[in-house]
């Protein structure tokens, strides 16, 4: 299975290159006969995007490294704000989509402020993980997320041309060509913030667990050449899980405890959701840089670790993983925002779609950047539940365990 996702992550990219590049060409060749559509007035807004979106990665991810404690709160406030100001601007665009695109927008602001506030009470927590997982990071770590960034970045300008060339002739056909480049933008992301995540959580595991120095470059270049059919595997079910997840928790929060059918269906779908999560979490990529294990049995592994030494609910109150959702999208509504305004002075008509867009890229850009704070956590986790009485592991851990077991008490 390993090798199989290899080759199928390495033969889209392939594809996907020649369906761009062709797309484009048909594109230019299109708009010269037609008028319908006008690149000057649809691709300096994109490329803005996209250029916005590797600058606020840039300067987020510098935020983070400086000043930790800063970041998640004005993460979790902003998050909502600016979501919000994504949903007013396309209130004001004024077109069906846009309506229904700003209604959605405004309710995700409002249930981002209503997390944020319940949550509140971690904010101590994680900021102090985050803090001491991060202390030293590893050598070159700023230039390695620097390269991961522009790479991104080039990656989708590439796809912006060729979704551009597929908005020129606006076919059936060039519909489906459009969610073809969506999706691989999103596996292809995955896999160049998980390929960080690997190559960084492996430096710090050991740093945790052994007190030794891992050279980065190292560790990267066996990211690339042993681990990539782990890391596309896991950049395919992660997400996944991580919805199934997620709704599985919204629904059985919606469902309470006053009707029996309900109930007994909520509960029935979060085992399914549990199960699932055991079979593919993100910690399980800590196991595959530092193991080469496949990716599904490093999840498991774990997962049966964090049981073994009752760190599970833990585990689950951790915000790291919401800390670094949300700021992937306040970094997509900012691009959103630069998108949609620019295209909303210029060209009305393209203004929702390049908002959407420029949602998307901002999105997996911010991801990439914050891969690398993730892996740090992730690493100091699983090194701490392999080895909990280790010398370079402080009182962070056990207090939030005895804090936790206090309120359930």
């Amino acid at each position: 299975m390993r090798k199989l996702f290899q080759i199928l992550f390495y033969c889209q990219l392939v594809l996907i290159t020649i369906l761009t590049v062709f797309l484009s060409i048909r594109g230019v060749v299109s708009s010269r006969r037609s008028h319908h559509f006008h690149p000057k007035k649809w691709y300096p807004p994109m490329l803005a995007s996209v250029a916005s979106s590797g600058l606020v990665a840039l300067t987020w991810q510098w935020i983070v490294f400086c000043n930790p404690s800063k970041a998640i709160k004005a993460c979790f406030w902003l998050s909502p704000l600016l979501t919000c100001s994504v949903g007013i601007l396309s209130l004001i665009i004024g077109s069906a989509s846009g309506s229904a695109i700003g209604v959605i927008a405004i309710v995700c602001a409002v249930i981002q402020s209503l997390y944020t506030c319940w949550v509140n009470p971690r904010f101590e927590y994680a900021i102090k993980i985050l803090s001491v997982s991060t202390a030293f990071p590893p050598a070159k770590t700023t230039c390695f997320v620097v390269l991961s960034i522009i790479v991104g970045v080039v990656y989708s300008s590439l796809l912006v041309s060729g979704i551009g060339g597929a908005t020129a002739t606006g076919t059936g056909l060039d519909i489906l060509f459009k969610v073809m480049i969506l999706l691989s933008l999103a596996w292809s992301m995955q896999v160049i913030k998980n390929v960080v995540l690997v190559t960084i959580s492996r430096v710090k595991y050991i740093h945790f667990a052994y007190g030794a120095d891992f050279c980065t470059r190292i560790a990267f270049r066996d990211t690339i050449n042993h681990l990539m059919g782990s890391v596309s595997i896991g950049s395919v079910l992660v997400p996944i899980f991580g919805v199934i997840r997620g709704s599985s928790r919204t629904v059985s929060l919606v469902a309470g405890d006053t009707d029996e059918f309900l109930f007994s269906c909520a509960n029935c779908y979060s085992s399914v959701a549990i199960s699932l999560g055991t079979l593919g979490n993100r910690w399980g990529f800590v196991h595959v840089g530092v193991y080469n294990k496949g990716f599904v049995q490093a999840s498991v592994d774990t997962w049966d670790m964090f049981r073994r030494v009752g760190m599970e609910t833990l585990i689950d109150s951790d915000l790291t993983g919401a800390f670094c959702f949300l700021s992937g999208i306040a970094g997509a509504a900012i691009c959103a925002l630069v998108g949609g305004i620019w295209t909303l002075a210029a060209h009305e008509s393209y203004a929702i779609e390049v908002s959407i867009y420029a949602f998307l890229f901002g999105y997996f850009m911010c991801r990439v950047a914050l891969a690398w704070p993730q892996a740090c956590v992730s690493a100091y986790y699983v090194a701490y539940a392999e080895n909990p009485q280790g010398p370079r592991f402080d009182s962070t851990i056990p207090g939030r365990i005895q804090e936790l077991q206090r309120h359930q008490t």
